[in-house]
């Protein structure tokens, strides 16, 4: 009985293969594909769904559109997914999840549930190409109700290539880039070198006023979020910010939280090591968006003083000539030897504000000085330096921030006398965080011992100061006020500029009268 199910079995195989063999001979295969593709139609043409595939390569160049849905697709497949798949990227100190291969997860879009499957099947024998192609060929297919395509098209795909800019910015480590020596390029014909960005500053550890803190954080964060409103009112999207004041009271250190704040790259350019007004401009052009573009010490980097002062101290109007930013002032030192600085004014303004300054998006530019004074008007004015953030010397507030970072004391576990002591001497001793901190850290490990000895430091230059007289007594809304006097001094060019057209007046009417 059973020999007789093995052979009409057999003899079914047997019909099956020849009819496969008929089938195959009398309908070729450009007909047996036309009859899929038919039946395909039919069955979209009554299916409420609609199928768009989003290949790994398209052509022979990377599909973008792919890379973003992976990523994000990992922000909440870790949590949906049963089957996952990690990654971890170069420069990343994330580890990402995704689907798996023929996976599929269902995400939703302003209440449209939409289906994303992961297809990976193996690719066929490739021909002769430029550029081998991988074994398998993977892509996203996204699945959607039809009433629902103009919305998936119009706002869906573009919210999902800005999340995934956000998911890889946040999982990316930042960089810190610097200007290659002489304008040298890398080997990728880059003229910015690059390491990895791991200073631990945040505003969290920042010595400094909490309220002016607080106001900086939300000036970063308001021009982070101002897309739409620098577009509305026809200003390229960028910041400046000029931070001045004595040496070691945090200026790096406020560079470094702005950056891990916004998560930015920094790019801290070296103007002695460019030469000239369009070496400037290649390197903006160069530069990435989500980026903080960094000067220190500007007025030791290039001669940008103050044109008004230099005038003053110019006595013979014979020698001086008509204003020209680019040939009187802001010509770099040393431009006149050979392989010299010719960096002018007008091209550090075109820089930070002049039509090169909008070549890219989400820019901050930030000055650091010792001297606020020495540089020229033209250069502090809003639009180019929109804010400026005095770095002031320890204040007890700052100073209770310090005795947290390096202590780890609170206020309350200070004795009440200490702390009264600490408040009244440290606006006297004017010691900058950088010289609190050096005494916390030499005897971190005697807190007790720490605290004593900072306020005998703190006794000490107090009373030196006063002997030597250089105690400035003012109280906090006198040094505001005197703040917005000198930035409104600096922020005045149309004086220096009038004060140089007088003395080049009167060398015309001498030259006229010499004439007549």
């Amino acid at each position: 009985m059973k020999e007789y199910y093995w052979t009409s079995f057999a003899s079914l195989l047997g019909v099956l293969a020849f009819c496969q063999s008929l089938v195959q001979v009398i309908f070729p295969p450009e007909l047996r594909f036309a009859c899929v593709k038919l039946f395909n139609r039919i069955f979209h043409l009554f299916s409420s769904y609609c199928y768009f595939d989003i290949t790994e390569i398209d052509g022979v160049n990377t599909n973008e559109l792919y890379n973003a849905v992976q990523l994000y697709l990992s922000s909440f497949v870790s949590i949906n997914g049963n089957r996952l798949s990690l990654t971890r990227a170069l420069n990343s100190s994330a580890i990402t999840f995704g689907l798996s291969n023929n996976d599929s997860i269902v995400d939703s879009f302003n209440g449209v549930p939409v289906l994303w499957e992961h297809v990976v099947t193996q690719r066929q024998a490739q021909t002769f190409s430029w550029r081998p192609l991988p074994e398998e060929k993977r892509g996203f297919t996204l699945r959607v109700k039809k009433r629902d395509k103009s919305l998936i098209l119009n706002s869906y795909l573009d919210y999902i290539m800005e999340k995934a800019s956000e998911i890889r910015r946040k999982n990316q480590d930042r960089l810190l880039y610097t200007n290659s020596r002489g304008g040298s390029l890398d080997s990728r014909g880059h003229p910015w070198e690059s390491v990895p960005f791991k200073h631990p500053s945040t505003f969290d550890t920042l010595a400094m006023d909490p309220v002016k803190k607080q106001q900086i954080m939300d000036d970063l964060k308001d021009f982070a979020n101002g897309q739409s409103f620098y577009q509305k009112t026809g200003r390229a999207w960028k910041r400046g910010y000029l931070l001045y004041g004595p040496p070691g009271t945090g200026k790096s250190s406020m560079i470094a939280a702005m950056a891990n704040y916004l998560s930015y790259d920094i790019y801290d350019l070296e103007l002695t090591e460019v030469h000239t007004n369009s070496e400037l401009r290649k390197l903006l052009m160069k530069t990435s968006s989500k980026s903080i573009i960094v000067i220190e010490d500007i007025d030791c980097s290039i001669n940008l003083t103050n044109r008004k002062k230099n005038n003053n101290n110019n006595t013979n109007p014979s020698t001086t000539t008509c204003y020209d930013p680019e040939m009187s002032y802001g010509s770099g030192f040393g431009s006149g030897e050979e392989g010299g600085n010719s960096i002018t004014l007008s091209g550090l303004l075109n820089f930070t504000d002049g039509l090169w300054s909008c070549c890219g998006s989400e820019r901050i530019f930030v000055f650091t000085t010792n001297h606020i004074e020495r540089l020229d008007a033209a250069l502090l004015r809003s639009g180019r330096m929109d804010m400026h953030i005095y770095m002031s010397y320890c204040s007890y507030p700052a100073l209770k921030i310090l005795l947290k970072n390096y202590l780890g004391y609170e206020e309350s576990d200070l004795d009440n006398g200490v702390l009264n002591e600490l408040e009244q001497v440290v606006d006297k001793a004017e010691m900058t965080p950088a010289d609190i901190s050096e005494v916390l850290i030499k005897n971190r490990r005697h807190k007790q011992k720490a605290v004593s000895e900072l306020l005998e430091a703190l006794k000490s230059r107090a009373e030196r100061n006063v002997k030597s007289g250089s105690l400035r007594e003012k109280n906090s809304d006198d040094m505001e006020e005197d703040e917005e006097q000198e930035k409104r001094a600096l922020e005045s060019p149309k004086q220096g500029s009038e004060f140089e057209e007088e003395p080049c007046k009167k060398k015309q009417e001498k030259d006229e009268e010499k004439i007549k």
